[in-house]
């Protein structure tokens, strides 16, 4: 029979596994992390594992949850839903989640290694993984920019299109090495022109392209923005 483990043992032990899997997942990868490099932080043997999680997919699928709603949180709710405006929400939203892919390794491993979603899907059941859902930072940019399409602010009728184009700009820290030889501060202002001109692409003209004051603020700003007329 299997040992049972105490209220305070159980809660060790998932947040060992958790920690485990954080660490290796994001240095590794899911397939090429082992049940034994799991556990044995834990101090527990493999087949205990099955105990706290069905397999090493559902392990994996738990961190997404728990990263999905924190990330949400940020890029989403405080960032993107923070302004009427489509194209300032547009540009806080790219801005939030350059600073999502530069602080936190495990989601930064998740956009950059998709196969791997591919893979805890085809493992797990399909109520398991529409579980993140209401999470998933990836569905509320979808919805949000089909919204914005039907009420005429954002360019296009396909969100596809749309969120390939903001997709592509996401792509710049990966390459942060190769821009203006490395240099930390050109790549800066790089980054920055380049958000402003895809979403000012992105937007129509029945946007608002910013008050008297707003230039002002914004010019007044650590960063200088265009400011439109």
């Amino acid at each position: 029979m299997p040992r049972g483990f105490t209220t305070q043992e159980r809660d060790r032990i998932s947040r060992s596994l958790l920690a485990a899997g954080r660490d290796l997942f994001t240095r590794q990868g899911l397939r090429k992390t082992a049940l034994e490099d799991l556990v044995a932080p834990a101090g527990i043997v493999k087949s205990t594992f099955y105990q706290f999680f069905d397999s090493k997919e559902a392990l994996y699928l738990q961190l997404m949850l728990d990263e999905a709603g924190q990330v949400k949180a940020q890029v989403i709710d405080r960032a993107l839903l923070s302004t009427d405006d489509a194209r300032e929400g547009l540009r806080r939203f790219l801005h939030a989640t350059l600073e999502v892919l530069e602080t936190n390794p495990l989601w930064r491993r998740l956009v950059t290694h998709p196969e791997e979603m591919t893979a805890v899907a085809a493992r797990l059941d399909p109520e398991r993984m529409a579980a993140m859902g209401d999470n998933n930072p990836a569905t509320a940019l979808v919805q949000y920019v089909a919204d914005r399409q039907r009420r005429g602010d954002l360019v296009g009728d396909d969100p596809d299109v749309v969120v390939g184009a903001l997709q592509s700009v996401l792509l710049m820290p990966f390459n942060a090495a190769h821009i203006a030889a490395g240099d930390v501060g050109t790549y800066r202002k790089t980054l920055d022109l380049l958000v402003d001109i895809v979403t000012s692409g992105l937007t129509t003209d029945k946007q608002p392209r910013g008050t008297p004051d707003e230039c002002r603020l914004w010019l007044e700003g650590p960063v200088t923005r265009p400011c439109l007329r």
